[in-house]
C-alpha cells in the first residue's frame, strides 16, 4: 500500500515545517513526514525549507547567520500570518519528541545543496541514532555526494537521491551506488519508468503530488509513497472517496 507522506506537515493548510503543521498532519492521519534541515549559526538543526528565512517568516537573511535562540523569535506562519497564532521555526529534536513511539516513516531533506553546512550529516545522525530510529528514517538531498557521505557514515540507514531531472535509467543508477530510494517529481514517472527503478529493488518515493488524479495514477503506478501537501485528499483517495 502506498503511503501518505506529509510534505511539510500538512503545508496546504497550516504554516510549513511546523509543530502545528506536523501536529495537523498527525490528526489527518499521515503515514509520516518529509521535511528540511540546515543548521544555525551555533549549530541546532532546524527544520526549515530554504536557506533565507525570508519567504517563510517575518525576518530576512539566512539561517545559518542566527543563532537558534534568534531564530525562534522570528513567525514561520509565512502565508497564513495571523491565521493560527505564532509559530516559530522547530529544531529536529521537537520533531523527534513530538513523533517518539510512532510508526511513522521520517523522510529528512537535507538541505546541503547550495550552502554547505559542515557536519550536517553527522549531527543528524547522531540524533537519529539517539532517539533509535533507524528504521523509520530516509535521508535524502538534491545533493548526491551528500547521500554518500551518508551512506559511508551510516550503511544502515536508508537513503534516497532526489531528482528533477528526468534520469535516465534512475533505478540502475541509484542501484548502483548503494542507495535504497529514488525521489522524483511525480510528473517524471510512467510505467516504464517506474519499471525500470523497480526492476532493481528501488523504492520510489515522489513529489509533490497534491491533486486527485495524480494522486491515484501514483496508487496506480504502484510507488512507495506519496509526498503530498494535503494528506487528506491522498487519504480520500486511499478509502475510494
Amino acid at each position: 500500500m502506498t503511503l501518505n507522506i506529509g510534505h511539510r506537515g500538512f503545508s496546504g493548510l497550516y504554516p510549513e515545517n511546523t509543530m502545528l503543521s506536523f501536529q495537523k498532519a498527525l490528526e489527518a492521519g499521515v503515514d509520516g513526514f518529509e521535511f528540511d534541515t540546515h543548521l544555525t549559526k551555533d549549530g541546532e538543526i532546524v527544520v526549515i525549507h530554504d536557506e533565507k528565512i525570508d519567504r517563510t517568516t517575518n525576518g530576512t537573511g539566512f539561517v545559518k547567520d542566527y543563532t537558534y535562540e534568534e531564530l525562534k523569535q522570528f513567525d514561520a506562519s509565512s502565508v497564513f500570518a495571523g491565521q493560527y497564532g505564532f509559530n516559530y521555526i522547530p529544531t529536529l529534536r521537537e520533531y523527534f519528541e513530538l513523533t517518539k513511539g510512532m510508526d511513522l516513516m521520517t523522510n529528512i531533506e537535507l538541505k546541503n545543496s547550495i550552502i554547505w553546512y559542515d557536519g550536517m550529516e553527522e549531527k543528524v545522525i547522531a540524533m537519529i541514532r539517539e532517539y533509535g530510529v533507524e528504521e523509520q528514517i530516509v535521508l535524502s538531498s538534491f545533493n548526491h555526494y551528500s547521500i554518500m557521505k551518508c551512506k559511508k557514515l551510516a550503511p544502515e540507514l536508508k537513503c534516497g537521491f532526489l531528482d528533477s531531472s528526468w534520469l535516465v535509467n534512475p533505478g540502475e543508477y541509484t542501484k548502483s551506488r548503494g542507495v535504497e530510494c529514488y525521489h522524483p517529481s511525480f510528473r517524471s514517472l510512467d510505467e516504464a519508468t517506474v519499471a525500470e527503478v523497480h526492476s532493481h529493488g528501488i523504492e520510489i518515493n515522489t513529489w509533490t503530488v497534491n491533486e486527485t488524479e495524480d494522486i491515484q495514477r501514483m496508487f496506480d503506478l504502484g510507488v512507495h509513497s506519496v509526498i503530498t501537501n494535503f494528506p487528506d485528499r491522498v487519504n480520500a483517495v486511499k478509502q475510494g472517496r
